[in-house]
């Protein structure tokens, strides 16, 4: 599948090009414009997550000092930022935001196949989004039931958010399964049958390759939530028994008889697995990128990165039940999820060694986008060792209610792959706007972010493996187990999470800043080989491409090739350009 005729449309039948503000930035079904719409929808509802997760911590180190935080609030808080976190800002911005940019300019196709449902898709997503919010005013609040959502605590009164609060949380996530649906359609179609000529799949650069296969697990994945979504709201609404037992509350027996809340917690993670790599595999293949462009060397072991890839998304589907090894779960299915969950580590430590033989002797360029991959690198591999303490049963099982679990979770899952975002957003900035962000306050934001996240996560370690429980609005100081010193240590854990915290308004200073004041970018600052920095304009225009569309003679990694004028040599330069001594892939 080297080449789809659909991709070499004619520009003037192709497109519809936008004839009024409303439909060049409102209603627009351009990929790049609904990418950005994407990106900022989805920094504006992680700022509520990260007010929220600033609220947690002033709570956790200086326990009943804010009567703004009671404790049906503080439950509600940990339910909206976990899911805000994982759902509508990752996924949607690696797949709305990067994934909508990205995969028609590096597969040189004017748009996506789909324009018309791209467009659909953002403004379901928005309004999943205020789904979500509007949780916070509707008669009890939002729901406090945890980000799991686990019932029957999820619809027993005496949750926070019991009733409408539920209800509005299960439909935004409805809502927004649909948004991603019609999204992940169109990047799949696209990727399959509009990639230029001479663009194989195994020339595809990594980022491609990492969104196209979270997207075929989202495809998969959310399908199994979509369904539990809907029928616990049945369960809220109309009293069926799908996930409720039979069960009393304040001692009066209620109308719920048979269900299994086992059966919700299964459908969850069966979709709550893949969904670690739904925001992962993008990160992994932008890293690859990030590093092979910054280092000036070309991604080392090319088809090895892709079949892990492959292998990761497989080997998710068979793990889902590590997370429910103190669920009642038998041995037998204990030891086989716990060694599925070692095998998938293997792909995983692939694509670490990859990395770091890209590095090796590479000319390495401390660029800001280059430190962010690096520190992702770091974090990534200290919060993946504790996994496998915690893909173990005799060990995951006194851990599991513990701040062990809280820091092995944030640093894969949320500080990894938000260093992912950062060092993206620097090196695309350039491409999305025509300037370049300020590179003394990205040098500032990444060590500070970066080391105060490690002072931040490290020590919930300690915590953890002192017993510390998750989950607690409080704790008594009369509980033997914990020494003074977790409490000490908690107070310093929210000093370091405010400063942290404050420290992203500087990264969007310098996004405004930049936009209107930053150094002109011209057309491939960072001398990347991929298609996205070959386009004729910057920004690029409707279409990407003008009349003609490229061709792609070679791989999207030829950096330092022996012989070559350049230490780079982009996709779509013809052979014939080049000294005979160059050899493409």
């Amino acid at each position: 599948m080297a080449y789809a005729a659909i991709a070499d449309r004619d520009h003037a039948h192709a497109l519809h090009d936008p004839q009024s503000f409303l439909t060049k930035y409102i209603w627009s079904q351009d990929h790049k414009v609904i990418a950005i719409q994407y990106t900022i929808t989805a920094i504006a509802i992680g700022l509520v997550a990260l007010t929220l997760s600033v609220l947690m911590r002033l709570q956790l180190g200086f326990p009943h000092s804010f009567s703004l935080i009671a404790p049906q609030n503080y439950y509600q808080f940990i339910t909206l930022h976990g899911m805000i976190m994982v759902i509508y800002l990752l996924t949607a911005l690696f797949l709305g935001g990067f994934g909508n940019y990205l995969i028609p300019l590096m597969c040189g196709a004017r748009d996506m196949v789909f324009p018309y449902l791209n467009m659909v898709s953002y403004w379901v997503y928005l309004l999943a989004v205020l789904i979500l919010v509007a949780g916070f005013f509707v008669p009890g609040g939002a729901t406090g039931a945890g980000w799991t959502l686990y019932p029957p605590q999820a619809i027993l009164s005496g949750s926070p958010g019991a009733r409408w609060g539920i209800v509005c949380m299960l439909a935004s996530l409805a809502t927004f399964i649909v948004a991603f649906t019609m999204g992940g359609l169109n990047y799949v179609t696209t990727v399959l049958q509009a990639r230029c000529r001479g663009m194989t799949m195994m020339r595809m650069p990594l980022s491609v390759w990492g969104i196209f296969m979270a997207t075929v697990l989202g495809l998969l994945a959310f399908p199994a939530l979509f369904v539990s979504a809907i029928m616990m709201t049945l369960d809220a609404l109309l009293g069926t028994s799908f996930f409720m037992p039979a069960v009393s509350s304040m001692g009066q027996p209620m109308v719920y008889n048979g269900g299994s809340p086992l059966l919700f917690q299964h459908l969850f993670w069966f979709f709550g697995h893949p969904e670690v790599y739904i925001v992962a595999l993008p990160a992994f293949g932008i890293v690859s990128d990030l590093l092979s462009t910054h280092a000036r060397r070309h991604i080392f072991g090319y088809r090895m990165m892709v079949w892990a890839i492959l292998a990761i998304g497989c080997l998710s589907f068979v793990v889902w039940a590590h997370h429910m090894y103190v669920s009642g779960m038998n041995p037998y299915f204990g030891f086989f999820f716990a060694t599925t969950t070692l095998i998938i580590a293997v792909p995983t430590a692939i694509k670490v060694y990859n990395w770091v033989l890209t590095l090796w002797r590479g000319d390495i360029h401390l660029t800001v986008p280059m430190l962010f991959a690096i520190g992702f690198i770091f974090t990534f591999i200290n919060g993946g060792l504790t996994g496998l303490f915690l893909g173990n049963v005799p060990v995951d099982v006194p851990l599991s209610a513990t701040y062990f679990v809280v820091a092995h979770f944030h640093l894969v899952m949320g500080v990894s792959p938000i260093l992912v975002v950062f060092g993206a957003l620097y090196h695309w900035y350039p491409k999305m706007t025509g300037r370049m962000l300020d590179d003394t306050l990205g040098r500032i934001h990444f060590w500070i972010t970066f080391v105060g996240t490690y002072m931040i996560y490290m020590p919930m370690y300690y915590l953890g493996i002192l017993g510390l429980p998750r989950r607690y609005y409080a704790w008594d100081e009369s509980i033997q187990f914990i020494p003074p010193s977790a409490h000490t240590m908690n107070k310093w854990i929210t000093i370091t999470a405010l400063f942290v915290a404050a420290v992203q308004l500087l990264f969007l200073f310098n996004l405004v800043w930049s936009f209107f004041k930053g150094k002109p970018a011209g057309g491939n600052p960072w001398r990347a080989t991929t298609l996205e920095w070959q386009t004729p304009d910057t920004p690029p225009r409707h279409g990407n491409w003008g009349e003609r569309l490229p061709v792609v003679y070679r791989w999207a990694y030829d950096y330092s090739v022996p012989g070559a004028k350049e230490d780079f040599i982009p996709q779509n330069v013809p052979p014939d350009k080049l000294a005979p001594i160059v050899h493409t892939h």
